[in-house]
């Protein structure tokens, strides 16, 4: 929970606001979403001892999960599926350095 709230923080300091946190649809899980202006940012946070390790920690059954849990959430946008939106991994190292690695997930 810690590591979502500094990821959070990050984001608010840099004017994204947030959508939902810890939403969770029929097809999982998705721990942050913030609005970046009309587009979305769907974000994974992952913690470790080291920022490699933490991205080794999200596997492809996670990233499909996060995709379909995202289309649940835009279907509820007025854009729908057409909605403009990026897949985001934070990566929280021991030290508590934050690396955000935009379009992580691909488009």
């Amino acid at each position: 929970m810690a590591a979502e709230e500094q990821v959070e923080a990050q984001y608010v300091r840099s004017g994204r606001k947030v959508a939902a946190r810890r939403w969770r649809g029929k097809a999982g899980e998705i721990d942050l979403i913030l609005r970046d202006g009309s587009g979305l940012i769907f974000v994974e946070v992952k913690r470790a001892q080291t920022h490699s390790l933490a991205a080794e920690r999200l596997s492809a059954r996670q990233i499909n999960r996060i995709r379909a849990a995202a289309l649940e959430f835009v279907a509820a946008e007025p854009a729908g599926q057409d909605s403009e939106m990026r897949f985001d991994v934070a990566l929280i190292d021991g030290q508590g350095q934050i690396e955000i690695v935009e379009n992580a997930l691909g488009p």
